[in-house]
């Protein structure tokens, strides 16, 4: 079926646009411009004197329906992180870890030990001393099967066990090397929660109730309207990378749900709200040209926004058919179509500004010649009466679930209307997002689409490991279902690795060997745009997401 509900207007027309003849040649956008590219670590909007007071009304985009940052892998955590909870780590402005409730560390020769100094004086909204037994129950929590940890625990999979050498030291016990182990600490999903409220507390109750250390408490979480937190009273433990102290100047936080993008933007502009976590590509050059705003697109570590193959069922076991959907799919004209000069083609399975990525490595272009020879090739040579392939009398159709929360993106229907050309039907199936996530995990589907944002190259493992492949004890990430013994390899030999030389080529040789095996479709980098009010001031961009960071924001009177 087609996309419809909730279609952005331009659908249409670009699919007509594209069907007319947009070729190869068709150039995609040259990317964000740099002077809305701010660096990481860099604060927005400086200028003035800080004041204390007010609230900051913040639109974000969709209820993740949790709010334990262990259980959830929402991209919400990138902001929320830092507003309620406090990390072991946080990132410099040049990507390596630094001090933050981890005050320093040090790591045996064998890199199966860290041994880390903690922060005192510090404390949970409860009144919980933040102290080493306080690290242990988070990271048992992270890796607590009733967690069902989608992402915190994954992460720190190679943890064995802790050893309290005394109350503000830890010596954390890895079952094997894993070198991207203190950058992934610095991410919002492993912040840290009260270990009183995961003792005492349900799951169901942590999600609807965390506790942490951070600048904010919440107060309040209504499930599809919204979220409130106020400013805590003696905070003083920022991280250093900040250069301020003492408590947040804000009164407090609202975040409300806005699913819409038009309605979005439109309350944004008009005041209802001050910030917005997402900003639509095609509103960006009105936010740019209007001085009452700051925008910011920030280009991401991690993987692109990318179409991905369920490569562990017919008809995308079959890497013919892997290769011939990609030719026929013209992505190139999709990022123009769709990125209104905010987005860069992607040009590996990771972005360009993750550390290793690969110049060199080459994916398959837009060739519609050669998509035609590989199913041909792969025996699906005949055609239906509606121009569609067909083999043993089985048309060629695949199984594409789509959620139907916020705006759904143009970019299936275009797909869609593109594949037809060589004789691939693609049933869209609108969904709610929580049947989308079962679906997903079930491996139930023929294509899936998204982005994967990390802080570090082993999104690749995450991403592409047999080891990250969904199952019934865990919320794996490998959604393409990929299994190949030689991309494992030395996804392992890479995390076991400190050495830079060997993690590059390590990583040069994944990203070569996932351009050849073809797992998915990788369209634009993963940037995230986000703009607030210029009464808004001194909001930092958070070195390991990009994503503002209010923890000394403030506001004008």
């Amino acid at each position: 079926m087609r996309v419809r509900r909730k279609m952005q207007s331009l659908a249409g027309v670009a699919v007509l646009a594209l069907l007319a003849g947009c070729g190869a040649g068709g150039g995609a956008t040259a990317g964000p411009g740099t002077a809305n590219e701010p660096a990481r670590g860099a604060a927005l909007n400086a200028e003035g004197t800080p004041v204390s007071g007010g609230t900051l009304r913040l639109s974000m985009n969709t209820d993740p329906l949790c709010l334990d940052p262990h259980a959830i892998s929402s991209d919400v955590e990138q902001i929320f992180g830092h507003i309620l909870t406090d990390n072991l780590i946080y990132l410099d402005e040049q990507g390596q870890p630094g001090p933050y409730l981890a005050e320093s560390w040090q790591i045996s020769p064998d890199g199966l030990t860290y041994t880390f100094k903690l922060r005192q004086g510090v404390t949970f909204s409860d009144g919980t001393p933040f102290d080493a037994e306080a690290v242990r129950v988070n990271f048992e929590h992270m890796l607590d099967p009733t967690t069902r940890s989608p992402l915190a625990g994954p992460y720190i999979a190679p943890y064995k066990d802790s050893k309290i050498i005394d109350p503000y030291t830890i010596e954390v016990h890895l079952s094997v090397p894993y070198s991207p182990f203190l950058d992934v600490l610095a991410q919002g999903w492993l912040g840290l929660l009260s270990p009183k409220a995961i003792n005492e507390t349900t799951p169901a109750q942590l999600c609807e109730k965390p506790i942490g250390s951070g600048p904010f408490v919440l107060t309040s979480y209504t499930k599809n309207q919204g979220v409130t937190f106020v400013k805590r009273p003696g905070y003083n433990w920022a991280p250093p990378q900040l250069k301020q102290t003492g408590e947040a100047k804000l009164d407090g936080i609202e975040v409300s749900w806005v699913g819409q993008d038009a309605v979005r933007f439109n309350s944004l502009t008009g005041g209802q709200y001050q910030a917005t976590g997402y900003v639509p590509a095609q509103n960006a050059a009105a936010l740019k040209s209007n001085p009452d705003f700051v925008y910011a697109n920030v280009n991401r570590i991690g993987l692109p926004y990318t179409v991905e193959f369920n490569t562990s069922r017919a008809p995308f076991d079959n890497l013919d058919v892997r290769r011939a959907f990609a030719a026929a799919v013209n992505v190139p004209a999709i990022v123009q179509t769709l990125g209104f000069g905010e987005r860069q083609q992607s040009t590996s399975y990771v972005d360009r500004v993750t550390k290793y990525y690969d110049p060199a490595v080459k994916l398959p272009g837009f060739d519609p010649k050669l998509a035609n020879q590989l199913l041909d090739q792969a025996g699906w040579t005949a055609r239906n009466g509606d121009g569609y392939r067909t083999k043993d009398g089985k048309e060629l159709v695949v199984q594409w679930p789509v959620s139907q929360a916020g705006t759904v993106s143009p970019i299936f229907d275009l797909i869609q209307a593109q594949v037809k050309s060589v004789g691939i039907r693609v049933n869209i199936q609108l969904l709610p997002s929580t049947q989308v996530t079962t679906l997903r995990y079930a491996g139930d589907y023929d294509l899936t689409y998204g982005v994967w944002h990390t802080n570090t190259p082993d999104v690749l493992y995450i991403k592409y490991a047999s080891f990250s492949i969904p199952n019934e004890k865990r919320l794996g990430q490998n959604t393409s279902h990929l299994s190949d013994p030689q991309v494992d390899q030395w996804l392992d030999q890479a995390r076991q690795t400190t050495d830079q030389a060997t993690q590059q080529k390590l990583y040069s040789q994944v990203q070569g060997r996932l351009a050849e095996l073809v797992p998915g479709i990788p369209v634009y980098d993963n940037s995230v745009l986000w703009a607030f009010s210029r009464k808004l001031h001194n909001v930092s961009v958070d070195t390991s997401h990009g994503t503002p960071l209010f923890t000394y924001a403030w506001l004008e009177k």
